[in-house]
């Protein structure tokens, strides 16, 4: 017959040692009770280890070693707490900010080799052909991105993305191959037009295949890809300094992620919003399940076929309603920053910052021009940093103020009779916090 410590065995006692972190469950004499009266030896009434609670000089024991099986756990615990719900659709839209890559490749391209480029065609010293091959891009741009709404809605965002990589292709090549300003302006228009329609598109289909969560963060890639595109433009620029045609390599290499974003988005998939408006709901599911989750799939269709319907019912609005209340004071705020964004004089310091650092006498305008582009970039993170945290009125309001002083330190520079180091010191600072400042109010916008 058993004993009754055999069926009632005694309940265990966590024990704390005073001197380690770790907490021993003990059973009366069990090992563990031993080893752990064994840390913990009597002490004389009076001992100085007691009355200032110091650590005994004692031989800690050997630390008890984890099975294969405690280690699998700990493991497995720690990439349970990793959250990785981003990843799956990750690829994707990284795929197709490739284009917010090359839209800030061709804003810095010209920057440094524009000179190079008027001595070669044929234009030196002609400031209105040169103010033309640099913004006829942005006029393919405008055009571009008008007639985007019509290829989205019938062709899909992917296909459509897929289509226009062929203007980037060839009007980068055509301008790599220009032997005249007509070439030259003809390869820029074809260029900007397939930017146009991808400034519209990417946000959008970036929004649509990324998971609620991680929407605002993922979203941020466009701007990241554009700063990075800006940035290795200017720096394959300051080879241009002491090459007269690498100008030409340098759009030689714009097709190059054009042709990444080509191929790649053949494995990407398409938005769900848009097989759900065409009636392609099972392949929305299939998308849903592969990108999100698949818990997700049934609440994300009922989301998306909700928003289908309230814009169908949208359809009879017109433009004029935008200028009546209540969205009147809405669109007149929101047009508003936009345009005084394009008028604050950011291009022509992204476009034209090696020839303001040469009008000042400094030598080698494009490494000036490559350090506005990594300001450019860090300015971009510290807004998607502060952006929710300080309130977007009041960083607007301080950057406009940081850019008019940071250009009214430009033009003064430009136009005093200062001495000459102090003079390239002030200019490059002038437009360094004002390229800063500008990015932090564009991605506050």
């Amino acid at each position: 017959m058993p004993s009754a410590t055999a069926l009632c065995p005694p309940r265990p006692h966590l024990f704390l040692s005073p001197w380690t972190s770790r907490v021993l469950s003990l059973h009366p004499q069990s090992s563990q009770l031993k080893r752990a009266l064994t840390l913990s030896p009597p002490f004389r009434r009076g001992s100085s280890a007691v009355a200032t609670g110091k650590k005994p000089n004692l031989v800690s024991p050997e630390p008890v070693s984890q099975t294969p099986d405690d280690e699998t756990g700990a493991v497995r615990e720690r990439v349970e707490r990793l959250d990785l719900g981003w990843l799956p659709a990750f690829p994707h839209v990284f795929t197709a900010s490739m284009t917010n890559f090359l839209f800030g490749y061709h804003i810095g391209v010209m920057n440094g080799p524009i000179q190079a480029i008027a001595q070669e065609l044929g234009f030196d010293g002609n400031s209105f052909i040169e103010g033309l091959v640099v913004s006829i891009f942005i006029a393919g741009a405008f055009i571009g991105s008008i007639s985007s709404s019509a290829l989205i809605d019938k062709l899909g965002c992917r296909r459509t993305l897929q289509i226009d990589t062929i203007p980037l292709i060839l009007g980068a090549i055509l301008s790599a191959q220009a032997h005249s300003v007509d070439e030259m302006l003809l390869g820029r228009f074809l260029v900007g037009l397939g930017i146009g329609v991808n400034t519209v598109l990417v946000p959008i289909y970036i929004s649509e295949v990324s998971p609620t969560k991680y929407r605002g963060s993922l979203g941020t890639t466009s701007q990241i890809g554009t700063c990075l595109g800006i940035i290795a433009s200017l720096c394959l620029g300051i080879s241009s300094e002491g090459d007269p045609h690498w100008w030409r390599a340098m759009l030689y290499l714009a097709s190059v992620p054009a042709f990444i974003l080509l191929f790649g988005m053949r494995f990407a998939v398409e938005s769900p919003r848009w097989l759900c408006k065409v009636g392609r709901v099972a392949d929305a599911k299939k998308v849903i399940g592969s990108i999100w989750s698949d818990s997700d799939i049934e609440r994300s269709i009922e989301e998306i076929q909700a928003v289908i319907t309230n814009d169908s019912r949208d359809l009879g609005s017109s433009w004029v309603e935008l200028f009546v209340e209540p969205h009147k004071r809405v669109a007149f705020i929101g047009g508003s920053l936009f345009i005084l964004q394009q008028f604050s004089g950011i291009n022509g310091v992204l476009y034209f910052s090696s020839l303001t650092f040469h009008d000042v006498g400094i030598t080698n305008g494009a490494l000036g021009s490559l350090f506005v582009g990594i300001t450019n970039f860090a300015g971009a993170l510290c807004a998607l940093y502060l952006m929710d945290k300080q309130g977007r009125l009041r960083l607007l309001t301080g950057s406009y103020l940081g850019m008019a002083i940071s250009m009214l330190i430009i033009v003064c520079v430009i136009n005093s009779p200062i001495d000459e180091e102090l003079s390239h010191n002030l200019s490059i600072l002038g437009t360094i916090i004002f390229a800063t400042l500008w990015w932090d109010y564009f991605s506050w916008n």
